[in-house]
């Protein structure tokens, strides 16, 4: 499925399960991004053909976006997140608070990492780096989840990243 596919097919995605956090409170203890990626996860894997698999492949991707929100370390506004699903697709939409800087470079890092040199510079940069950037982690989700990623304006200093997983189609 291609973004404008995915696009296309958004109103046929139903709403499975959402929360809102402030911010402040989800910054103020790493361990947020465990604990809620683990409970959404087994809480929308349960009717999965192999809910363990499908549980544990969505907790690693929803754990690495919501360490994208926790790294942007905002103090105002509300973290969101709602989780859809579409036949054998789930969609994150992670919507948390942001500098301009901030939205400059995450429409950037979308732009390479749908570039013909994607592998390479992820291959590169997990090579090289001690922790891996919020680059890396969406170059890991397109590459290694099979993940259509992309990004909305979500209102003043504000930012949607909408993540569409095929987990169930994945063959790893």
């Amino acid at each position: 499925m291609t973004i404008a596919q995915a696009n296309a097919a958004a109103a046929a995605f139903e709403a499975l399960i959402e929360f809102d956090m402030h911010i402040e409170t989800f910054a103020s203890n790493w361990v947020h991004c465990d604990q809620l990626s683990t409970y959404l996860a087994r809480m929308i894997s349960h009717n999965r053909a192999d809910s363990a698999r499908h549980s544990n492949l969505f907790s690693s991707a929803l754990n690495e976006l919501l360490e994208v929100a926790f790294r942007a370390r905002h103090t105002d506004g509300e973290l969101q997140c709602k989780v859809l699903r579409s036949g054998n697709w789930d969609r994150i939409a992670l919507t948390f608070p942001c500098t301009e800087e901030e939205r400059t470079f995450f429409n950037g890092a979308l732009a390479q990492i749908s570039g013909d040199d994607a592998l390479e510079r992820y291959l590169f940069s997990v090579s090289t780096d001690l922790a891996p950037s919020r680059e890396v982690v969406l170059a890991e989700l397109v590459l290694n989840y099979e993940a259509l990623i992309s990004i909305e304006d979500a209102g003043a200093h504000r930012i949607r990243l909408i993540v569409d997983l095929p987990l169930e189609e994945l063959v790893i």
